[in-house]
């Protein structure tokens, strides 16, 4: 059973409001190139099917004020102009122990939070690199795993640990505010965008959807097992769909809150890892344990383009916050490579001494955190610089 057509594109959104030209998925020429429904290949009426699914961003804030798109035969020269700022935390427990396994601006970009091994979370102002100006968020008894900031509250973070708890935090007063035992080790988590609920994904390859509310401490639901291996999840911008990635190379679309399979995607020939909606909702990129990110056109889900400058597993993908751009995170090789979304063309590296398995693009600016370095956090733009 397809759901009823809803049409809800955006007019200043040309990609979405257009009808896709196929009804195929391409992906790879040895793979096949269609959706797929648990009753089999979708009918004649992909249009109106793909017409539902609603990428395009809600307004949860008051949006910023907009920065003008840099060109991409100008990007590389500008980017280059900009400085590197080091945030060392020298309280890590033990050689190696301290290693970032996890990164996240808050909505409005002002703080940025990481997650350790060594079960350190920490709040940085990123104008400050002084370990003084920072916060440690102290509750956890196990490595940190993931944290996200709640996409309609700059000062609300979620994080989930090897502890096998979800922690809910409010920077201000540096404390915890809600836990929720999760029943296994959590490993990755995701907010709805109106940031009612939040769904965390344990090692155990079940779902465990959260819901909060005003008056009442954090609720989990029953725990949803899946048939695959799950890896990372994030919610449509509409939240009426949750995008999965799988062991077995796929991504799955499924309904919220009823989780039932919409659409699967067959991305990659083995393991995807990681996945992000562009801000603008026209693209999804997939990184894949086959050192690839594909680039996902959402208009009539084609891939559009494969990127192929990692050199291991990619562990983290991340748009720019115009969507223009793009690159991964690995935890092997060096360098983290930018791509033009549009042409799929690489137009700058930054240099790195060591691997950066975890990135992530400023939600305002052309600027870029990044972990691996034995000193700390990094964090490209915050020490100054021209764009």
């Amino acid at each position: 059973m397809t759901r009823q057509v809803v049409l809800t594109h955006r007019t200043d959104h040309p990609a979405l409001c257009a009808p896709p030209e196929s009804h195929e998925t391409t992906a790879r020429d040895d793979k096949p190139n269609c959706w797929t429904t648990p009753e089999g290949p979708l009918s004649d009426n992909l249009t109106e099917q793909l017409s539902q699914i609603d990428l395009v961003p809600s307004v949860a804030m008051a949006p910023a004020a907009p920065r003008r798109s840099v060109p991409k035969d100008r990007f590389s020269s500008l980017f280059s102009t900009l400085k590197t700022q080091t945030y060392h935390d020298p309280s890590s427990r033990g050689p190696g122990s301290h290693s970032i396994r996890t990164i996240a601006w808050n909505p409005t970009g002002h703080l940025i939070a990481t997650g350790s091994a060594d079960r350190t979370l920490r709040i940085w102002n990123p104008d400050k690199a002084s370990i003084k100006n920072s916060t440690e968020l102290r509750g956890h008894t196990g490595g940190i795993e993931r944290v996200a900031w709640n996409p309609t509250k700059e000062a609300e973070l979620a994080s989930c640990s090897t502890d096998g708890t979800v922690r809910f935090w409010d920077v201000r007063s540096k404390g915890c505010v809600g836990e929720v035992k999760a029943g296994g080790e959590g490993f990755t988590l995701a907010w709805n965008p109106d940031g009612s609920n939040v769904i965390v994904g344990r090692k155990d390859d079940a779902l465990l959807p959260i819901t909060l509310s005003l008056d009442q401490p954090p609720t989990a639901s029953a725990p949803l097992p899946q048939p695959v291996q799950t890896n990372q999840t994030t919610y449509s911008h509409s939240g009426r769909e949750l995008l999965l990635t799988t062991g077995s190379g796929s991504v799955k679309i499924l309904d919220y809150p009823s989780l039932s399979t919409l659409y699967t995607i067959p991305a990659h020939t083995s393991s995807c890892f990681c996945l992000e909606l562009c801000p603008r909702g026209k693209f999804l990129a997939v990184g894949g344990s086959d050192a690839l990110v594909s680039l996902w056109d959402t208009t009539d889900w084609v891939c559009r383009h494969a990127l192929a400058g990692m050199t291991g597993p990619v562990r983290s993908v991340g748009f720019s916050y115009d969507g223009s751009f793009v690159c991964g995170g690995s935890d092997e090789g060096t360098g983290v490579e930018i791509a033009h979304v549009e042409t799929g063309e690489y137009i700058h590296t930054i240099p790195t001494t060591h691997p950066a398995p975890c990135i992530a693009w400023h939600p305002q600016r052309y600027w870029i955190a990044y972990s691996g370095d034995p000193m700390g956090l990094k964090i490209v733009g915050a020490a100054g610089g021209s764009l």
